[in-house]
């Protein structure tokens, strides 16, 4: 098994326990921000997504060691996004 798989499952295993936390939580702190996982730890955590990746940048050049998400989120359901060209 590669390193980069194996972070990559650390992150979305961390990921998944916030996120479900927050589920069972609403009133969390975390609930509707944007966090950062950077080798299976939080790293960062912004308003929107564009502030989380600035952060993110400078800790870690390489996207692939990192993972953001929205918290609170239900992704087991499909999400549409919409964009104007």
């Amino acid at each position: 098994m590669s390193t980069s798989l194996t972070v990559s499952e650390l992150n979305r295993e961390l990921a998944r326990k916030i996120n479900d936390e927050v589920r069972d939580n609403p009133q969390s702190p975390l609930a509707g921000k944007f966090v950062g996982l950077l080798s299976g730890q939080v790293v960062a955590v912004a308003d929107d997504l564009d502030e989380l990746v600035q952060r993110l940048r400078q800790v870690e050049a390489d996207p692939r060691h990192s993972l953001c998400f929205e918290v609170g989120l239900d992704y087991g359901q499909v999400q549409e996004i919409w964009g104007l060209h």
